[in-house]
């Protein structure tokens, strides 16, 4: 199984249960990985037949601004579905970690897995 990946995503958006955290924008950085045959772009050097990994990345960002929710369990959820439906992605793991959300830890976060791998 082929892999396209992006690791330390940073983006800031609007997340968090207390009412304070409706208020700013916090960091969250993203880790993806999703299944991909990346043989046919490789074949002919087509951007158009892999997972264009810019184009993602700023759709990830896009997603969590437009669609704010209280827990990071939620956006991994909702963020997975988007990316398994608007590319075709037949197998994602996704990781959300929330730097300095818990004193002396440096970050806490979810990791889910959804879809099947080849």
């Amino acid at each position: 199984m082929d892999k396209v990946f992006i690791s330390g995503l940073s983006i800031q958006t609007t997340i968090g249960f207390y009412e304070w955290e409706k208020q700013i924008k916090q960091t969250l950085v993203l880790d993806v990985e999703m299944a991909w045959d990346i043989k046919p772009a490789a074949q002919n050097d087509e951007l158009a037949k892999t997972l264009d990994y810019a184009e993602i990345s700023q759709a990830l960002e896009r997603f969590a601004n437009e669609h704010p929710v209280d827990l990071i369990e939620t956006l991994a959820e909702r963020m997975t579905t988007f990316l398994m439906s608007q590319y075709q992605i037949p197998w994602i793991k996704l990781r959300i970690h929330k730097p300095n959300a818990v004193f002396n830890a440096t970050s806490v976060g979810v990791e889910i897995e959804r879809g099947q791998c080849d």
